[in-house]
């Protein structure tokens, strides 16, 4: 297998290009990405002898196209604004893709993708990613769903932690800050609740949650919840479901007064080229920045409650990945980097093999998943109790 990674020398691209020339079967590697020193920045963390550099030039959706020529599959981790033209690239080059963007944003090219008989697998990274398939394979544990309470976060182990963020940067510190900016929904009561931006450090739905050996995590809304509980069967009756980012306690109350004030806002101040919110993403990142002996923790939990022959059943997920000190690579990197390689090449080998756009709730085999996961030390932990 030929696999090209785009933006492969971010973060999470290095995780998946490490994994990919570590898999069986990838003869291979296509690292695409506009720096111009990919050999200097993965030397040491894998084999470079199958990584072949591709700086892009030109139109950016010609350039893709270009670097997709004679490869297998194609893992997307460009900024967000660039899905549109590596998705484009993909259909025409008829290309299986796997992106950890949302997949809203190309909603309309799905017919493309099926007339062209392209895969294009989308949300598949930690979050979403991880926690779909999670629910994929929930589903079939009950005969009827009533409430799913997902949570994930990123936050620096407890000897990591600088006040008064109790945070650091694991990942795109101005896409942290615009997660800030975004609406949730909610179900309450069976019914659709939504929760604006605006309140989101502020509103009935913050809460804690306990989790072992680090204590109580401060849980908040982020997140469309009605969007995938309407792709599980199991859940048309559901009364309670939320998607909730984890930080250490505090953070609510440290920016909604902020937010209150303006500093999460998009808008120009008057007279400058940058907004409140591009201005604390360059003042505070800098100084959000791990040290070299510091490890970063992905924190997830999944909880699923319903009915099962009659009994009342919960089960609850838990997975924790932390930095790999060796290497340097975040858990933030590893839970989505690994995701995307291990699907990747399930799209090489047409084990998913239908067209269109498609999502791993529906589409990624979770037995197999999940033990591929597992052989990279990535494990869930799973309890059921019964009422």
């Amino acid at each position: 297998m030929k696999i090209a990674v785009l933006g492969g020398l971010g973060l999470q691209g290095r995780a998946a290009i490490a994994d990919l020339v570590a898999s069986d079967g990838v003869e291979e590697v296509v690292c695409v990405d506009t720096a111009p020193d990919g050999a200097a920045r993965l030397g040491g963390l894998t084999d470079l002898a199958r990584v072949r550099f591709v700086v892009p030039e030109g139109a950016i959706g010609t350039a893709i196209a270009n670097a997709l020529k004679g490869v297998d599959a194609v893992i997307d981790l460009l900024p967000q604004p660039l899905m549109r033209e590596a998705v484009l690239a993909a259909i025409a080059t008829r290309t299986p893709l796997v992106t950890t963007n949302y997949g809203k944003a190309i909603a309309d090219l799905a017919p493309a993708a099926e007339a062209a008989g392209v895969s294009i697998m989308t949300e598949c990274g930690l979050d979403p990613g991880i926690d779909l398939v999670l629910y994929a394979r929930a589903a079939r544990q009950f005969d009827s769903i009533s409430s799913i309470d997902s949570y994930c976060g990123g936050i620096p182990e407890p000897k990591a932690m600088a006040k008064p963020l109790c945070y650091k940067v694991s990942w795109n510190f101005d896409m942290v800050l615009v997660s800030q900016n975004r609406d949730s929904v909610m179900i309450e009561d069976g019914k659709r609740v939504a929760v604006p931006a605006a309140r989101q450090h502020n509103n009935p739905f913050i809460h804690e949650i306990d989790v072992a050996g680090l204590g109580k995590l401060e849980a908040f809304p982020n997140g469309d919840a009605l969007h995938y509980v309407e792709m599980l069967a199991a859940a048309k009756g559901l009364r309670r479901s939320g998607r909730y980012t984890l930080r250490w306690p505090g953070w609510s109350a440290f920016w909604a007064p902020l937010k209150e004030l303006g500093f999460l806002s998009e808008d120009h101040v008057a007279g400058t080229t940058v907004s409140p919110r591009e201005f604390l993403g360059r003042l505070l990142g800098p100084q959000l920045q791990y040290g070299p002996g510091e490890k970063d923790l992905c924190v997830m939990r999944n909880v699923f409650s319903g009915l099962e022959g009659g009994r009342g059943k919960t089960v609850t997920s838990d997975l924790i990945i932390e930095r790999d000190l060796t290497s340097g690579l975040f858990g933030m990197s590893l839970g989505v980097g690994y995701p995307a390689s291990i699907v990747a090449r399930m799209l090489a080998r047409r084990e998913i093999a239908k067209a269109g756009l498609l999502n791993p709730l529906l589409h990624v085999p979770d037995g197999r998943f999940f033990d591929e996961l597992a052989m990279r030390g990535i494990k869930v932990a799973e309890t059921v109790t019964w009422n």
